[in-house]
């Protein structure tokens, strides 16, 4: 080993702004580092013109905040394909309906919570009576609805249903972004579908989506892709490389889930190489922390140096 890249040291200046911070990363060692080569690689795959750019969301992060972010990013054609999970989709429906969120505790009796009515996601308190008027809202959005169409079609239907333009839902309708959601029946939302299903036709081909995914990944000059969590999103996204001649020439990971069980939610993005489905010479990083620090952090410093 050839010792060529000394460590230089990060440095504070007043009124600095969060690209310069980030950029301040770019000479650093362990998380810093990986968070400015997050930062530059995403700037790159927004300057690629003829980049196909995946955003994959799982985890809690409409609950804990990062709504607005990701609306912003559909407006901005940051986003050409969104894959999340049916629970952010729901929490968003919730945020357009003029309901909010609430800041908790995780040191809380949960017990009494559940004599409360109110539901919690680690440190964000959510009333149960928000599921009601949820109910309430999809049922008269599912009143019109074709009686046969695909996940990306029902979604689509839902957005347009909605009047809150930072909504993520109402955003990828209006901007014509499809937002694939694989598990849609492990949510509200799908459980919604199933009590509308009860009385009026109505059938999701889960499949119906695949070919337009596909036909995408093989007309893409260039692929990045920028993976929040794991789980379902991440797969649904890797694995659609697998069926072309190509690969991700780009790639963002944010997680806190290690490799060592061999989950995918903590499986490296050099893994994904030997599945050719991250390309061989493509920049990618795994940035390991709370993702509802370094999304923030990302977009904030992409959008200081472009």
């Amino acid at each position: 080993m050839e010792l060529q890249r000394a460590i230089r040291h990060a440095k504070l200046t007043r009124d600095m702004t969060v690209s310069q911070l980030v950029d301040s990363f770019s000479g650093c060692a362990f998380g810093a580092g990986r968070l400015w080569e997050a930062a530059d690689i995403y700037r790159d795959m927004q300057d690629d013109r003829e980049c196909t750019k995946f955003f994959g969301m799982a985890g809690a992060m409409v609950p804990a905040g990062m709504r607005q972010i990701v609306s912003d990013m559909i407006r901005n054609r940051e986003i050409d394909i969104l894959v999340t999970t049916g629970a952010n989709l729901v929490h968003d429906i919730i945020e357009s309906m003029g309901l909010h969120h609430y800041k908790g505790t995780e040191a809380t009796d949960d017990v009494q919570l559940k004599h409360q009515a109110i539901n919690r996601i680690y440190d964000v308190f959510l009333p149960e009576e928000h599921f009601a008027k949820l109910e309430e809202k999809l049922q008269s959005i599912l009143r019109d609805i074709p009686d046969k169409l695909s996940i990306t079609e029902f979604l689509s239907h839902i957005g347009s249903g909605l009047d809150d333009n930072n909504s993520i839902l109402k955003s990828a309708h209006d901007m014509g972004v499809p937002v694939y959601c694989p598990a849609i029946q492990d949510s509200i939302i799908g459980l919604q579908a199933w009590l509308y299903r009860q009385t009026k036709p109505l059938n999701v081909d889960v499949f119906a989506d695949m070919k337009g995914l596909i036909d995408r990944c093989y007309e893409a000059k260039r692929t990045g892709v920028l993976i929040v969590g794991g789980g379902v999103p991440k797969n649904f996204i890797l694995q659609s490389m697998l069926v072309t001649p190509k690969s991700f020439d780009y790639a963002i990971q944010l997680t806190m889930d290690r490799p060592e069980t061999g989950g995918l939610s903590g499986a490296t993005l050099d893994e994904a190489r030997s599945w050719g489905k991250v390309g061989e010479n493509a920049r990618a990083v795994t940035v390991y922390s709370d993702a509802t620090i370094t999304l923030p952090l990302i977009m904030a410093a992409a959008k200081g140096r472009r």
